[in-house]
């Protein structure tokens, strides 16, 4: 890991010196998207080398060929979208400057005029519509369809009012347009057509504050600095991410001064940090879900006693004390506690050893029951501590590690027990988090779980332009999964994140997003 550090360093430094010695100014802009605005120095300092440690590979370089969230924070550094989200996740105006919801089913964006793509082009109506088909259209990209339709699937198609007004035209109301926005980075038209889609994931173009100058998705990805970006150019002169992908690896590689920013941190890895004075660790709330999923599909938990008692079972509060050191919220269901219509009303069910045992008796399981617990490695000492837990009562649980690759068809149709696994909700809205993982055979359904009325439920809250009737809509789904307990419900952890003194201007996201546009290093 050092070597290859070192060679990157060597390339970046080299890439500074090649691309670092004019003088530059960057345009200016009343507000700068995630930000304040800003514009490019000539101060040796502002075209300083940054290096940030990722903990895995990137999936494509096509900000529409991917559904990966590590993707995407480190791609948000090279494309903007019309919208995006400042650190407490509020929508804020990007490379559209406002908009308007004209009817139930029609959103109308105007776009700023000031906007360059990479190669100098400006950008128009005409590449935010080509972006969108793009995505909707089946088999629209390499013959494929792209990963990304699924977060537009209240879209039915993208109109150009004018040079610089878009219109989004949806299939029926769909009251989370706005939040759904900042998910979808937008390309060059002209450019896309010229290279086509291979030309386009191998040499990306896009709007965002850095340019990609070269990137191997397992080992690294180089920007530079886009002068001419409408938000005002970043400070620093180069960026690059670098995967590695052991926690510790990632911490001496900061310690050592190779890295400048590494991201997901275990709570308990992040203690070494604390008292180094020339390390920063930040934290925020995340938006992730952690539950265990039970099939509800097979015995045992096809019994909804034994469901609930294993909500009894678990000591929810005990593992996020000892495990996670607290950096987690306890969620009394299956929602995070800072989601759009959150059931409030809901209580975490009681840790109770004894009743859970009684829940199993009435069930017909007095001497429990065999049980493995599959987990991907990220959640294997939690699925470990749930598993110890569980014996405690009688089940004899046991872990299995898995790559989450391999597990995920085996869940999908069914042929597990029990799952220890997360889902994120970056726009805190019940649509793309409750909808994949309840609604009847939907893409994240590992538990199995139907419900009729469910089902309907989530549909009609997809729809429903009244917030406060939304919020009644979720909040009886919410009660309905509760009592017939899916899942363990767990918790949401924070973001823990470390950077050096020296870098300023970066803050952890809670969607992981790994902006680099305000950063700056000091001397």
């Amino acid at each position: 890991m050092k070597k290859f550090t070192l060679l990157l360093t060597s390339t970046m430094l080299a890439l500074g010196m090649a691309v670092g010695c004019s003088n530059t100014t960057g345009s200016k802009s009343a507000e700068k998207p995630n930000g304040s605005s800003s514009s490019a120095s000539t101060n040796a300092k502002d075209n300083a080398s940054v290096l940030v440690g990722i903990k895995g590979p990137l999936l494509s370089l096509d900000p529409a060929n991917y559904r990966d969230r590590l993707t995407e924070s480190v791609l948000r550094n090279v494309f903007d979208g019309l919208v995006t989200t400042d650190e407490k996740g509020v929508i804020k105006p990007a490379i559209a400057e406002s908009w308007e919801n004209t009817t139930p089913t029609e959103w109308v964006f105007k776009l700023r005029k000031d906007v360059k793509f990479h190669d100098e082009t400006a950008l128009k109506a005409e590449d935010v519509k080509y972006t969108f088909d793009r995505i909707l259209k089946e088999n629209g990209i390499d013959g494929k369809t792209s990963p990304r339709k699924g977060l537009l699937e209240g879209v039915k198609e993208v109109q150009i009012v004018d040079d610089y007004t878009i219109k989004f035209v949806l299939n029926n109301p769909w009251p989370i347009l706005l939040t759904m926005l900042p998910l979808q980075q937008i390309i060059p038209k002209a450019y896309a057509e010229k290279v086509g889609d291979k030309g386009l994931s191998e040499k990306p173009i896009g709007a965002g504050p850095f340019k990609l100058v070269k990137a191997k998705l397992d080992e690294r990805v180089e920007m530079v600095r886009f002068d001419d970006y409408y938000g005002g150019a970043p400070k620093i002169k180069n960026l690059a991410f670098d995967v590695i992908p052991e926690s510790s690896s990632r911490i001496g590689a900061l310690k050592a001064g190779e890295v400048q920013r590494i991201h997901d941190l275990s709570a308990s890895l992040s203690k070494t940090l604390m008292n180094d004075p020339s390390l920063d660790v930040k934290t925020v709330e995340g938006t992730r879900v952690y539950m265990l999923q039970m099939n509800v599909q097979k015995p045992p938990f096809d019994n909804v006693k034994v469901r609930q008692a294993m909500n009894h079972a678990i000591n929810m509060d005990s593992i996020i004390d000892k495990i996670l050191n607290n950096y987690a919220t306890r969620l009394a269901g299956p929602m995070l506690s800072n989601a759009f219509a959150l059931d409030t009303s809901l209580k975490p069910y009681e840790y109770n050893p004894a009743k859970a045992k009684e829940l199993l008796a009435e069930a017909g399981y007095p001497k429990g029951f065999q049980l493995v617990i599959d987990s991907d490695a990220n959640n294997k000492e939690v699925a470990e501590a749930a598993a110890a837990q569980l014996r405690d009562i009688g089940v004899e649980a046991s872990t299995r590690i898995w790559d989450i690759g391999v597990l995920k068809p085996m869940l999908l149709k069914g042929e597990r027990q029990m799952f220890m696994g997360d889902w994120g909700n970056s726009t805190l809205d019940p649509f793309d988090f409750l909808n994949p993982n309840f609604i009847s055979k939907d893409r994240a359904n590992y538990s199995q779980y139907s419900n009729a009325r469910v089902d309907e439920l989530l549909k009609l809250g997809s729809t429903e332009i009244d917030t406060e009737k939304r919020k009644t809509i979720y909040k009886e789904a919410q009660q309905i999964i509760y009592k017939e307990a899916p899942w363990v419900f767990g918790f949401s952890k924070k973001e823990i994140e470390a950077g050096a003194k020296t870098l300023q201007g970066w803050a952890p996201m809670p969607d992981g997003s790994l902006y680099m546009s305000k950063a700056s290093v000091t001397k």
